[in-house]
């Protein structure tokens, strides 16, 4: 950082902006990455680890509940165990221009579709589907395709999982 004088300045940031204008401080980044750990951590605990009192750490989770940092609680849960133990990634092709409004129409009354991208390059978008086997998938394909507007697919069914890496701001800003 440059100080108006032109020689480097000695202050540090520790607080990012968020995308509203409102600051994000060291604390604040502490306490998502503790929640982030464990979602039913109380508010005690954190607090003896940010050195907030519960009532503080309280007040900040409820700011970044309201500005829309932490947007929900959830358990993860292993869809294999409910059995549906395949999935797949399937590139979707639609005619002509067809607006990201409609591709969502198409997919996202299938419940097999957990999740769907719009991606640049060949295809409109891209999906994340799951089902109980392959003849399931093969079902939900053959209803996708149905939806006016889709022209084909292209399916990669995953084999094995590697590792999946929820998001970890600190990762990011550290370039690894």
């Amino acid at each position: 950082m440059i100080a108006p004088s032109g020689a480097a300045s000695q202050c540090r940031c520790v607080a990012f902006l968020y995308p509203y204008g409102r600051l994000m401080d060291d604390i604040d980044r502490q306490i998502v990455a503790l929640l982030r750990q464990d979602a039913r951590r109380s508010f005690q605990s954190i607090g003896m680890r940010v050195s907030l009192s519960a009532p503080a750490v309280k007040r900040r989770v409820d700011r970044l509940e309201a500005e829309g940092v932490v947007r929900a609680y959830t358990a993860l849960v292993d869809p294999g165990r409910f059995g549906w133990g395949t999935h797949a990634f399937v590139a979707l092709f639609c005619e002509g221009r067809m607006a990201a409004a409609e591709v969502r129409e198409a997919v996202e009354h299938h419940p097999e579709v957990e999740a769907a991208y719009t991606v640049a390059g060949e295809a409109s978008a891209v999906l994340h589907v799951r089902a109980r086997d392959t003849s399931h998938l093969e079902e939900a394909l053959e209803r996708i395709r149905d939806h006016k507007g889709v022209t084909r697919t292209q399916t990669q069914i995953v084999l094995s999982t590697l590792f999946e890496r929820p998001f970890d701001e600190a990762a990011g800003a550290s370039g690894r």
